[in-house]
């Protein structure tokens, strides 16, 4: 791990997908969602072929039309209905806890960014007890149907002697990697949420299959620039 200070990578981390382990719950409620709306069920390797940002393109792919406003908030009531009745059984990736532990501790700073809507995401990070690990925590305010790069902007306009070229995102999805490519930031992307290593890979980033090879690849990002 590189040494503390302004030589060492500065993390923005996903939670879905990434530090929450939570891809069995997503296709669950996914399959729920998709029964209430005339769907056909989907299996985990179509949706992580399928899935991308913004969602309504995901349900694109699926009917071969965009939904109308009208649908769309039908789909995402339903999906987020049954999506949170099933995200507190769910428990942190693989080393998440400890990484971010050992990080904190060795005075590496690091930051969360979701999609998820902020008044969900505060509780259920709190649960994990891993608030404090976070220099800030911002949950989507908002409409659903944005991607994270706006988001981003914001977030990293929030964070106080950070800039872009110390940056690492680390997610799960293309759309973290857009993402960081619209602040000038650097990206790393995990194959444990909802996208395949071949959707990942058109990224054109580090694509990795643990937490801990992502922490070591950011650094060497950082390091390498």
């Amino acid at each position: 791990m590189g040494n503390s200070g302004h030589h060492s990578a500065h993390l923005v981390w996903d939670w879905n997908g990434t530090l929450l382990d939570d891809i069995a719950a997503v296709i669950e409620a996914t399959n729920a969602a998709f029964a209430e709306t005339g769907l056909e069920q989907i299996t985990l390797e179509r949706y992580r072929e399928l899935y991308c940002v913004p969602v309504p393109r995901f349900y694109e792919r699926l009917m071969g039309r965009l939904p109308t406003d009208a649908e769309w908030l039908v789909m995402d009531a339903a999906f987020h209905k049954h999506y949170w009745a099933r995200a507190d059984a769910c428990g942190l990736a693989a080393g998440a806890a400890e990484l971010l532990a050992g990080r904190q501790q060795s005075g590496l700073t690091q930051s969360l960014l979701s999609l998820a809507p902020h008044e969900h995401l505060i509780p259920i990070v709190r649960r994990h007890g891993i608030e404090e690990r976070f220099v800030r925590v911002d949950g989507r305010v908002g409409a659903s149907t944005t991607g994270k790069a706006e988001h981003m902007v914001r977030h990293l306009a929030a964070l106080e002697g950070v800039t872009p070229d110390r940056v690492v995102v680390i997610g799960d999805a293309v759309d973290d990697a857009v993402a960081a490519g619209h602040v000038g930031a650097k990206a790393v992307l995990y194959t444990g949420g909802s996208h395949s290593r071949g959707s990942l890979k058109k990224a054109g980033v580090p694509v990795v299959d643990s937490l801990h090879e992502a922490v070591a690849v950011a650094e060497e990002l950082v390091t390498a620039a």
